[in-house]
């Protein structure tokens, strides 16, 4: 594998991008997927997936994303402490969880779902928030049944087979990351980042991208990634079936990505 200093692997991102376009390595057209960008890119520097050929290359993440995209970018993978009581596989999911849209067809008639793209400004139709306690020095997962929407028959029902299970006071034990965590494992993980932001198009059913903008962003911030909660550009997303959990990611906007960094260079 061929070694980059950082200037070399600019201009070889530049040399990519005046190409034009290059065929996605990801054989699905799924928007959703936001690492079909950096995987592409990936594969045609021929480096291996978050492994960047560069002094000090532990200390760099390579990103990617769609012009045109919407969907949120993951930046880490955490799941919530304490880490003992197994929070999402038996806490959440048994008695919070509701039945998967697939059960009975692509799963077990059994099959419960329990996903939650959770905020910090307000409260999800099912009751859950995301709360900053600095006091606590904690980001908590919190449910309040009064924020619920009634008025809405599954949720109604939902929420009735909730209390029958558990009770509609608090989460306990309540969820939480600690912030002094946080800022240690998403800090290590995204120290200093290489932000690619790619054209799409489709020909023949396949997806196609052209590398656009390139950003060189160095110095987590991480008062800028607690500000992005407080502005409701980041947060917790839960994806968990009874035969799988997918993980509990931290997730931010497309356009939030820069506030994570004390310095943000465009080089393309």
């Amino acid at each position: 594998m061929k070694l980059f200093t950082k200037d070399e692997l600019i201009n070889a991102i530049k040399k990519l991008s005046d190409h034009g376009w290059y065929k996605s390595v990801k054989k699905t057209v799924d928007i959703r997927n936001d690492g079909a960008v950096g995987n592409t890119l990936e594969v045609l520097l021929g480096i291996e997936e978050n492994n960047l050929p560069i002094p000090n290359a532990m200390e760099w993440e390579l990103k990617g994303q769609r012009a045109d995209s919407s969907s949120l970018l993951t930046l880490k993978h955490i799941e919530p402490s304490p880490r003992a009581s197994k929070i999402v596989p038996q806490i959440l999911l048994p008695n919070y969880g509701w039945r998967h849209e697939q059960a009975g067809k692509k799963y077990p008639d059994t099959e419960m779902s329990f996903r939650s793209t959770t905020y910090a400004t307000g409260y999800t139709n099912r009751g859950f928030s995301i709360v900053i306690d600095k006091q606590e020095n904690k980001l908590k997962f919190v449910f309040d049944s009064s924020y619920t929407d009634k008025s809405n028959p599954i949720i109604s029902k939902w929420l009735g087979e909730v209390e029958k299970k558990t009770g509609l006071g608090s989460l306990n034990p309540e969820p939480y990351w600690g912030l002094d965590d946080l800022k240690y494992e998403i800090g290590a993980k995204i120290k200093n980042c290489f932000y690619i932001i790619a054209e799409r198009k489709i020909e023949n059913r396949h997806e196609y991208f052209k590398f656009k903008d390139l950003y060189v962003m160095s110095g987590f911030d991480f008062n800028g990634f607690i500000k992005c909660f407080q502005e409701g550009l980041a947060y917790v997303d839960f994806d968990a079936r009874t035969g799988h959990n997918h993980g509990t990611k931290f997730r931010i906007r497309q356009n939030a990505w820069k506030n994570l960094y004390n310095s943000v260079e465009k080089k393309l």
